[in-house]
């Protein structure tokens, strides 16, 4: 169930690289407890919001606010240390590293919630496979246990808002569906998700509102129901 508080909020976000203008004016706001989905085709900017968010891009804008405080000009430990955290494109987990070692990294900034072991002990509860590979390299691992690890790798330091980019690419279908319900499990124990996800229909849904961007911009906003029955929104993106 989602909450009224607003948890991240940003105003006229600009990123740009170099003369390529990624993100152009950007404005949305994530409610504590909620998914919202940004959704768009390849170059609209999507990714780049994401990692502006988490300071890893360049980035202008009015305000970037989380829990009310301003974090537009914080470095992406501080961010981290405030409690968002990105799990990026890709996954990008440590391959030569075991999944003890990725997962130990993940909670190097835990600072607030409990002892380090208590939540490797949660990871390890809610991704039951890891605990069978805690002792394998991670670049051993299928591609849908390395997303998981992925995540569960973000979570180790408790975050309050978890960004998602792509978490289904290159995954087999069946995998994929595994991915979406624990995304959705993940709301229903509390924790807000910032969702960038190439599967449209998918992500609409499990998702409690969206954002479609276009060429950098926010084209259509409403509720994830609203999206769906959207012409526009099933013709450019549901395959309708």
């Amino acid at each position: 169930m989602t909450g009224s508080e607003t948890l991240l909020e940003t105003l006229d976000l600009h990123v740009t690289y170099g003369p390529v203008e990624a993100v152009k004016g950007l404005s949305l706001s994530v409610r504590r407890g909620e998914i919202v989905t940004l959704l768009g085709a390849n170059g609209a900017g999507k990714s780049s919001t994401l990692n502006a968010l988490v300071g890893l891009a360049p980035r202008q804008a009015k305000a970037i606010r989380f829990e009310g405080a301003e974090i537009g000009r914080m470095a992406t430990e501080a961010i981290v240390r405030r409690g968002m955290t990105l799990v990026p494109e890709g996954r990008r987990v440590f391959a030569e590293l075991t999944v003890a070692e990725n997962l130990l990294l993940g909670g190097a900034r835990h600072q607030r919630r409990g002892p380090l072991d208590a939540v490797e002990a949660d990871m390890l509860a809610r991704f039951p496979i890891l605990g069978q590979r805690l002792h394998q390299k991670a670049g051993s691992l299928s591609g849908g246990e390395q997303q998981m690890l992925a995540i569960a790798r973000a979570l180790m330091s408790s975050p309050d808002l978890l960004l998602l980019d792509e978490p289904s690419l290159g995954l087999a279908p069946q995998i994929v569906d595994g991915i979406f319900d624990l995304i959705a499990g993940l709301r229903d124990r509390g924790l807000t998700i910032l969702l960038v996800e190439q599967n449209a229909a998918r992500a609409l849904e499990i998702a409690d509102r969206g954002y479609v961007l276009v060429n950098g911009r926010v084209e259509i906003s409403g509720s994830a129901a609203e999206l769906a029955a959207s012409s526009s929104v099933r013709d450019a993106y549901l395959g309708a």
